[in-house]
């Protein structure tokens, strides 16, 4: 037996998770200078962070030998300040990321199920077989989640539902009422884990209170980043907010000082930037307009998007993928969600947004 045989099964069975291909492996590839390629494949903020977060992270540079709070109670205080919540309901995260798989660690074993929806995030599925569980994937309806086909999904194994409201790599959404009556239709002893990390760049008719939901619903768990609206992608802060007692038994499985003094500056200060989220949130509804024209001018077929990127309908994507990198632009291919014949781009700068367009034109022409 090789050393890899002594790996449980199902962690075996895991595909690793993709993530976009960063500008210094296309400039490699490619033979293009590092400075002429444009990345629209993670999601990141075209902004870049806030003056405030910058500044932030700057002044902790100065004391790097310390280690970081482990309980992070400055970042918490805003928290509960921002969210009206106690600091036994937050448990902060190396990004969302590790919040979810927090989740799945402290509910899911291998007699467990959790249910999530076809299309949804990757990490969903990965936590889940990562703990032993089963995955149970429902349909997607149009795109996004059937809560409906969830809630029939769910059995006498089911611990955790995920639902990504608006969900990755789609865009989609849930309104707020759909998503509150899910809830109380949920049964009592199974966690529901909402995750919102694009919740910043929501429409404000289109804006609900989630954090409201959790005095109703103990079983309810929301998670949040600071890599999107707030630009903190390359300091990976997320943080869930959760009924005390989940976020105790989250906490129990959360690794000592995962987030660094850095990031915990940064996000705090970036908390308290509403004119930077402000700015990103205005930037980014009309770079969703600027790419959406360009697909209908070019008879291009997309989702309807309320996060900060697109999923278009490319035909063979993986050739015109090949044809956009040849012109220094890097896009998401999503064959590994389910959709062989989709791309998805983020909203760029307008120049960049621009820059993409011209090159799918040429892209889908085959010139």
């Amino acid at each position: 037996m090789t050393l890899a045989g002594l790996a449980p099964d199902y962690i075996r069975a895991i595909s690793p998770y993709q993530p976009g291909k960063p500008i210094s492996e296309l400039a490699r590839e490619m033979g293009i200078a590092a400075h002429e390629i444009i990345k629209l494949a993670s999601n990141e903020n075209p902004l870049g962070m806030s003056p405030k977060a910058r500044q932030a992270a700057a002044v902790a540079l100065e004391d790097l030998s310390r280690y970081p709070d482990g309980n992070g109670f400055e970042l918490k205080a805003a928290l509960a300040q921002r969210y009206r919540v106690g600091h036994d309901a937050i448990v902060l995260g190396n990004g969302s990321n590790d919040v979810l798989e927090m989740a799945a660690r402290a509910f899911l074993s291998r007699d467990c199920a959790a249910v999530y929806s076809q299309h949804a995030f990757a990490v969903y599925p990965l936590a889940t077989r990562a703990a032993g569980a089963a995955g149970i994937e429902v349909p997607a309806r149009e795109y996004g989640h059937d809560l409906e086909a969830m809630l029939s999904a769910i059995t006498a194994h089911t611990r955790i539902v995920f639902v990504a409201n608006p969900n990755n790599p789609t865009g989609t959404l849930a309104r707020g009422e759909q998503l509150a009556l899910f809830m109380e239709r949920v049964r009592e002893d199974v966690l529901v884990v909402l995750d919102e990390a694009y919740n910043e760049y929501l429409p404000l008719p289109l804006r609900y209170n989630s954090v409201a939901w959790l005095a109703r619903f103990p079983n309810l768990v929301l998670t949040r980043t600071f890599s999107k609206a707030y630009g903190l992608a390359g300091l990976r802060v997320g943080f869930a907010l959760a009924h005390p007692e989940v976020a105790d038994l989250m906490n129990r499985v959360r690794q000592p000082f995962n987030v660094s003094s850095v990031a915990l500056a940064a996000a705090q200060a970036a908390l308290g930037d509403d004119a930077f989220v402000a700015t990103s949130h205005e930037h980014n509804r009309r770079g969703l307009a600027q790419l959406v024209a360009g697909f209908e001018r070019m008879g291009v077929s997309y989702i309807p998007s309320y996060g900060n990127f697109v999923t278009f309908h490319a035909g063979d994507a993986a050739r015109v993928n090949a044809r956009l990198l040849e012109q220094g632009i890097i896009v998401r291919p999503i064959a590994n969600y389910g959709l062989p014949r989709h791309l998805r781009v983020t909203v760029g700068l307008e120049t960049e947004n621009q820059r993409f367009l011209e090159a799918l034109a040429k892209a889908l022409g085959g010139h």
